[in-house]
């Protein structure tokens, strides 16, 4: 996967820009609030149809206009391609693959294969299961459409059957009649999303071991394990048709429990996934500078599983994460990228291994000439 020429226009702080991309080490430069990350940000938006900084559509639109574009050049297995996203009056207008308009942003998900890292990342480990969670969704869903689709559904399910939760002592009628088709369509979307996410944290784990080995050059071994149905490790529920019958039964048997929440206790939206390291809970016996390793390890195990699924590299995302490791993460990061396409950001223009640097000023981005 290579990103070739990426077209801004009213995007954030950018009037008009047109960035082209070596097949190697990118390097953008330059002070903060300049434009950097905007130009990530609209890479990784062409790749899950969301911005990582969690802003509003009209917030990603230039300030005092109404409207803004995206258009991503882009190889992927020898084809050339394109994707092209325009919004509007705080909306997404349209959006284009190879001129084609698609329906859903949804259905672009995955097209454009990008894995980003940035400084919140380092957190992965010591933050909440929702952290972890959003991780595996985001992997999984570049990789199976399918899986995207599962869980929108899930999510929109969820939605009625709180709504459903909270008005039950009020209407308990219209509660009893429907809460079994909303639990059974609940737990059934909920069972494919559940074993897809432990074949995925099962195959991640080969490759955290990997990668924390070399980095550390120490014997200890981590491990992933996902917990599903709250708590309880789904290894013991089998295949997909007996994680459904599990999930069903705790929906259906605590009905009590969930209207005094008033809201749904059970299910793969309280799922987690727990990161050991020699047998013991990384997040509370690591150290700050294994939870870093172990984070940037399942950010490599991502980009290398999105390269068996599809038999090409991700575009590699690195926003300003560089200053925020230690020297020898650092090196082994700079060790790691060689060979394949990356677009980092920086503060400083370093000497690190760039085939391609941009200096950034004002949403304006000029390349270096050689």
């Amino acid at each position: 996967m290579i990103a070739k020429t990426l077209k801004l226009h009213q995007f954030r702080n950018v009037s008009d820009a047109e960035i082209s991309f070596s097949e190697g080490v990118n390097v953008l430069y330059g002070d903060n609030a300049e434009g950097k990350t905007n130009l990530l940000e609209a890479l990784y938006y062409a790749s899950i149809g969301k911005s990582f900084r969690g802003q509003h559509v009209n917030e990603l639109v230039r300030f005092g206009t109404n409207e803004a574009q995206i258009s991503l050049d882009y190889n992927s297995c020898g084809r050339d391609q394109n994707i092209k996203i325009q919004f509007f009056d705080g909306r997404v207008r349209t959006v284009e693959k190879n001129r084609v308009k698609i329906p859903r942003m949804s259905e672009l998900v995955g097209s454009f294969k990008a894995v980003l890292f940035c400084p919140e990342h380092l957190s992965l480990i010591k933050d909440g299961p929702a952290e972890r969670r959003q991780f595996l969704d985001i992997a999984i869903s570049a990789l199976e459409p399918a899986y995207l689709a599962a869980l929108q559904r899930y999510n929109r399910i969820l939605k009625q059957r709180n709504t459903l939760l909270k008005s039950a002592e009020k209407n308990p009628a219209d509660f009893k009649d429907t809460v079994d088709i909303w639990s059974q369509q609940l737990a059934r979307e909920g069972a494919y999303i559940a074993k897809s996410r432990e074949r995925y944290v099962k195959r991640a784990s080969f490759y955290v071991e990997e990668c924390f080995a070399d980095m550390t050059g120490t014997r200890e071994k981590p491990s992933l394990v996902y917990h599903g149905c709250g708590g309880k490790e789904l290894d013991t529920y089998g295949d997909v048709q007996k994680t459904e019958v599990v999930l069903y039964k705790r929906l259906s048997e605590n009905h009590e429990r969930e209207i005094g929440a008033g809201a749904t206790l059970y299910g793969i939206h309280k799922d987690d996934v727990e990161v050991y390291l020699n047998e013991r809970a990384a997040r509370i016996y690591c150290s700050q500078g294994q939870q870093r390793s172990l984070a940037l390890a399942l950010k490599i195990a991502e980009a290398e599983l999105c390269r068996e699924d599809c038999g090409e590299y991700p575009v590699l995302l690195f926003d300003d994460v560089l200053s925020e490791l230690d020297e020898n993460r650092r090196n082994y990061l700079l060790q790691k990228i060689k060979g394949k396409q990356v677009i980092l950001t920086t503060c400083e223009k370093e000497e690190f291994l760039a085939t391609h640097r941009i200096f950034v000023k004002g949403g304006i981005y000029q390349a270096e000439t050689e």
